[in-house]
């Protein structure tokens, strides 16, 4: 059988429209590349000459999926360029607010677009005749989030009740109460994730080294928000110094910007965030990750499942933990105003799919600059070199059975945002 070229016109089961192509010449592998087929958004222009709070409204809305990680990052960022510092209660209304998108869009991917391929069914609808209670479960955990979501912002997507300083409304000790008898009760759903892939065997058909990068929490506990960033290679970094990290550039084939790292790829997830902080994890959380941990962790991105898998977990677990200290500041604080109407401010938060930078210049109460970089444009050169590894190995062994299917599970193990999915594989050259 030869092979001169195989084309995922579009992958399924992604956030977002994107391609693969893989092409040989004379059965020698000679290009991979991921295209993404979407037009640019231009958010960083658009923000040009409008106020903070304005902007912060429009840089959530740079996606529906990571949306309240956007309106973190740019708070963040922001509230450095304005001098404004919020005290304990806002931080952690927000760190609330940030487990119910990552809760969110872990139990999505996890339950209804990774597992399908595990277990192998065409979609999570398929699934449903031999589990419907995983699936089941999937949904409950993947609702919570979106509850969890809505209570802190005040909408499911979009919300708006985080603003500069604080947040316009505090939920009550009810509602919060509320939350975390439910997060607790939904932690066996989570739970079921964890253990349909722990006993999957993974497949190693693309492994190869890999470095990583997540931000550091300024406490020595498991976390998504800090502002050191730090590296598999050992080395630490001031989140100012982000475009050092991410030193973004154009490719021809994609839509989108690609980064890299001592021009070398790099990979931020959830997987990341295990290799580099994983021994923080504490409670059930801690223990999945420790029964799951191997070495394949640090080559292998199919375990970016598991870990966002057991990341779900630790949201919540993390989500009582959280309640009951807002609970314990009884006083809702007053939104804190700026001390100066110019500045400049960097931010990072992690993303359910890696680290994400906002960065903000403002002068006279407008902004005149700003910079955004997602996790899925800082891993798509990863991304593409696993596939590379995987096309080249896959020929050499003669396994072409199914190859499009292979490919697209490193594709969907990386859990790329790009928007919105279609389903159309076509192979040419078989």
């Amino acid at each position: 059988m030869s092979l001169e070229r195989i084309k995922i016109e579009s992958l399924a089961r992604v956030e977002g429209h994107g391609g693969i192509n893989v092409t040989f010449d004379e059965g020698k592998l000679k290009k991979v590349t991921v295209d993404i087929h979407e037009g640019p958004r231009l958010l960083e222009s658009i923000a040009i000459g409008r106020s903070p709070s304005e902007v912060v409204s429009l840089a959530c809305r740079t996606c529906a999926i990571c949306t309240l990680s956007h309106r973190y990052a740019a708070l963040r960022a922001m509230e450095k360029a304005l001098g404004i510092e919020v005290g304990p209660k806002v931080q952690l209304m927000r760190d609330l607010m940030h487990c119910g998108e990552m809760i969110e869009s872990n139990a999505l991917h996890v339950f209804l677009l990774a597992l399908p391929d595990y277990l192998g069914f065409p979609s999570a609808v398929h699934m449903v005749p031999d589990y419907a209670e995983d699936v089941q479960a999937g949904l409950r955990v993947k609702r919570f989030g979106v509850r969890l979501m809505e209570l802190t912002s005040a909408r499911p997507i979009h919300g708006e009740n985080p603003v500069i300083g604080g947040f316009g409304r505090y939920p009550s000790k009810s509602e919060l109460l509320k939350f975390k008898y439910a997060a607790e009760a939904l932690i066996p759903d989570a739970e079921r994730g964890v253990e349909i892939l722990r006993n999957m065997r993974q497949p190693n058909y693309m492994e190869e080294g890999m470095t990583f990068m997540c931000t550091k929490p300024a406490h020595d506990r498991y976390g998504w928000v800090g502002d050191r960033i730090l590296t598999s290679t050992g080395e630490e970094f001031n989140g100012w110094d982000y475009r050092k990290l991410t030193n973004e550039r154009v490719v021809a084939h994609s839509m989108a910007k690609r980064s890299r790292y001592k021009n070398k790829p790099y990979m931020v997830s959830a997987l990341a965030r295990f290799n580099l902080l994983g021994e923080r994890l504490e409670a059930e959380a801690g223990e999945h990750f420790r029964r799951c941990y191997n070495l394949s962790w640090i080559r292998n991105p199919m375990y970016n499942n598991v870990a966002q898998a057991i990341e779900t977990v630790w949201a919540l677990e993390e989500v009582p933990r959280l309640v009951d200290k807002i609970i314990a500041i009884e006083d809702d604080p007053d939104i804190c105003m700026p001390s100066r109407d110019k500045g400049a401010g960097s931010a990072a938060v992690e993303a359910p799919r890696g680290t994400l930078y906002h960065h903000y210049e403002v002068a006279a109460d407008k902004v005149v600059g700003a910079d955004i970089i997602t996790p899925t444009a800082q891993f798509l050169d990863m991304l593409e070199s696993h596939i590379r590894v995987a096309a080249r190995n896959l020929i050499k062994e003669g396994d072409t059975d199914d190859i499009e299917l292979k490919l697209e599970m490193i594709a969907r193990a990386y859990d790329p945002c790009i928007s919105c999915a279609t389903h159309l594989v076509r192979v040419k050259g078989l």
